[in-house]
């Protein structure tokens, strides 16, 4: 049969100003033994004695830290520059690397477990160590790492994976957002941002972590000044980790590390190199279950959940890759400054999996097929832009101009076959595979280059922003098994208007309008099939209205956000005619709301809740494994004093509501709701004793009852291939780390 695109972005075989308020919150005076990851630099009073007569004996100096760190109020994603979030009139949400700490979070699928608008873990809770795979008020999102965009393959699988020890930091910004980053989904973004070197002579930790599924994890950080006066500064940190998935036979194996250095210290130029190899030798595997049997009951009861439904000796995902990053900085004074980055990333993967065809050829008995692919890119991408402020009369601009550029090699050489069947009840695996036959090889060239400007006009408490950008994109590509040459070569203007009004006592109601485009490949007719043509770029547009409140003086912020979202130009299939039409139409409505409190520093609360519809209007049902929203609530508070003083404790709840997947015989697929809970617990050992500072040891928990649920599921009653995914099992894990 003919490999199809699954629904979950691979490729597969089957269908398959300024208020400065919040900045005043994110400083505060803490000893020495702050954590490595926050930004700090280190002060000498001055000698209240100077008047007096001196001594031989040196004076006495106390050493105070200053730790100023990015708060989750303030963001850089919507504007490309520190933003409070107050006054971005977009949905922004931040997650710290402190959150991600306490929540024992090991890779961004559980990271952004707790954001309103996610329908998170469509592959259920064994294929989050190999791809993050959530969807974005109903739509998949691309990651952006530093500012740049981590390019996807054109079949999905040689894509790299940030592990979350390298993270300070993960920002999901809703909705379209093509105005200041090109081609982009109108579901919005995910932005990661690095660990990178810090103001402080030197700092570092180490933690380990064990947990259930034979976890064993060590992520080490050091760095500090390389020059005596911190003009040149360093960071090395990297991870060395592992697990057996929760299906049987199955695993996965990393080991990172990234080093990184600065030059120019605190002065008006400075220029960061950042590198990173990652190898994963194996990362579980990338089937499911089927439908009857996981969601609906089988005639034999239902399948466990661990559950394998491949080959262990011929399972293999083996992913290696390598990364370089600049970060360079001017500030020509105090209103002009100029920034450019850029990286270069190799990544290649061999991927080789036996899984199941969603169906039956008998009451117990799986039908089964291979695939072998060998995927490589070399992907280029810069971006840099001129940030300026001006004055015309009573009004107050925020200037940017900015110029990125994308490229990308890749190659594949893919094969696909018939695998034999597996008995449920007795399964073998370590079955015989015979070769297969090719499927596509292909070589791709792809460029993109885009030019954008945006203002931000603030006249008193009114703040009025808008951005436009205009992209040229360029694809050619040759796949030698079928001997076709394709190319396409787009160009698209997007916008983004919006406005905003900060009040004085905190609330700000917004308004904004923005556009996305996203290039896509296939074969389109408009005259039933006489002439064809490449596809013209799928095209978004959002009309998103909210308020947002902050307490004064607090980082306590509250966002209300209702939600309109089109996207046009999607393409349709014609039967099985090989072609389709540009005549789709996506809708995706909703509201949103979501709660980030720090109130004291030893309490965190963080709330969401989210309602959604998102309708296909080709087949009048809503987008494949989308839900109709989320809520979820997590609390962590850390006892300030008393005999317990240091410990931290707390939980959350983490809703879901149905989510549909697809048609099945049956009629439509609709996996049910599910509520899940997950426990955290920390202890400072330096309040039992002084010879234990820097220690801390942690535990958290995730699905903390064990509930039984299925995750999503992907559904194609016309291939009479229905697929599952299983959620993820209780999962718990301890650490103990230092840091110094």
């Amino acid at each position: 049969m003919v490999p199809l695109p699954s629904s979950s972005h691979r490729v597969s075989p089957v269908p398959s100003n300024s208020r400065i308020t919040p900045a005043i919150a994110g400083l505060c005076l803490v000893f020495s033994h702050a954590h490595a990851a926050d930004q700090t630099t280190t002060t000498t009073p001055s000698d209240n004695h100077t008047n007096r007569k001196s001594t031989s004996t040196p004076a006495k100096m106390e050493h105070i830290s200053v730790r100023a760190r990015r708060m989750a109020t303030v963001a850089t994603s919507a504007t490309k520059s520190d933003t409070p979030l107050i006054e971005t009139a977009q949905s922004v949400t931040v997650i710290t690397r402190n959150e991600m700490d306490v929540r024992g979070v090991l890779n961004l699928n559980q990271a952004v477990r707790y954001t309103a608008g996610v329908t998170a873990d469509q592959r259920g809770g064994a294929v989050g160590t190999r791809y993050d795979l959530f969807a974005l008020r109903g739509f998949s999102v691309p990651t952006f790492l530093d500012g740049l965009k981590l390019q996807d393959s054109p079949t999905g699988y040689a894509v790299a994976q940030t592990d979350t020890s390298r993270l300070d930091r993960v920002e999901i910004l809703k909705g379209p957002a093509s105005a200041l980053y090109g081609q982009s989904s109108p579901g919005g973004l995910t932005a990661l941002s690095s660990k990178l070197p810090t103001d402080q002579r030197f700092y570092g930790g180490i933690n380990t972590t064990g947990g259930m599924f034979d976890l064993y994890r060590v992520d080490a950080d050091v760095g500090g000044y390389a020059t005596d006066n911190g003009f040149v500064r360093y960071r090395l940190y990297g991870t060395v980790n592992g697990q057996h998935t929760q299906l049987t036979r199955t695993g996965s194996r990393r080991f990172s590390i990234s080093p990184a250095v600065t030059f120019g210290g605190n002065g008006p130029t400075t220029l960061t190199l950042l590198g990173n190899y990652q190898y994963d030798p194996e990362n579980g595997t990338y089937g499911g279950v089927p439908l009857v049997g996981s969601l609906k009951r089988a005639p034999y009861g239902y399948l466990p959940r661990n559950f394998y439904d491949g080959d262990s000796s011929f399972e293999k995902y083996n992913r290696r890759q390598g990364a370089i990053t600049y970060i360079f900085n001017h500030t020509f004074n105090n209103d002009w400054s100029f920034t450019s980055r850029g990286r270069y990333d190799d990544v290649k993967t061999q991927y080789r999996s036996v899984y199941d065809m969603g169906y039956y050829v008998s009451d117990d008995t799986l039908a089964r097929s291979a695939i072998e692919t060998y995927e490589r890119t070399h992907n280029l991408a810069f971006d840099s832009q001129f940030k300026g402020k001006v004055r015309t009369g009573p009004l107050h601009h925020t200037l940017m101009f900015g110029f990125d550029y994308m490229q990308q090699s890749a190659t594949e050489v893919g094969f696909y076959g018939a695998a034999p069947d597996l008995n449920v009840f007795h399964p073998n695996y370590k079955m015989a595979i015979d070769p297969m036959s090719p499927w596509v090889n292909y070589r791709t060239d792809s460029h993109q280059v885009g030019a954008y400007g945006q203002d931000e006009i603030r006249w008193d408490r009114l703040i009025l922003t808008g951005s436009i950008r205009n992209d040229w994109y360029r694809s050619h590509q040759v796949e030698s098994n079928y001997n076709s040459d394709s190319r396409q070569s787009p160009s698209q203007i997007t916008w983004r208007a919006s406005g905003l009004y900060h009040f004085d006592f905190g609330l700000a109601p917004y308004i904004s309008y923005s556009t996305s485009f996203q290039p896509q490949s296939g074969a389109v007719s408009s005259d039933g099939g006489k002439t064809m043509h490449q596809a013209a770029p799928s095209l978004g547009k959002q009309l998103e209205g909210g308020v947002k409140y902050q307490v004064p003086g607090t980082s306590i912020l509250l966002t209300a956000t209702g939600f309109h979202i089109e996207q046009t130009n999607v393409l349709v299939a014609v039967g099985n005619t090989g072609y389709s039409t540009a005549s789709g139409l996506v809708h995706s409505d909703g509201f949103e709301f979501e709660a980030h409190a720090e109130p004291y520093k030893n309490l965190m609360v963080t709330a969401s809740v989210s309602f959604q519809k998102v309708r296909d209007d080709s087949t009048g049902k809503p987008l494949m494994q989308s839900g109709k929203g989320n809520s979820s609530l997590f609390v962590f508070y850390t006892m300030p004093s008393g005999p317990l003083k240091g410990f931290g404790f707390g939980g959350g709840m983490r809703y879901s509501a149905k989510t549909y997947g697809g048609e099945a015989s049956y009629g439509s697929v609709w996996i049910p709701q599910y509520a899940l809970f997950d426990g955290s617990i920390r202890y400072d050992l330096n309040n039992l004793s002084h010879r234990l500072h820097g220690w801390t040891v942690a535990a958290s928990v995730r699905n903390l009852f064990d509930k039984n649920y299925v995750a999503n599921c992907l559904a194609y009653a016309s291939y009479n291939q229905e697929f599952c995914y299983y959620g993820e099992r209780r999962n718990a894990q301890a650490s103990v780390g230092y840091t110094w």
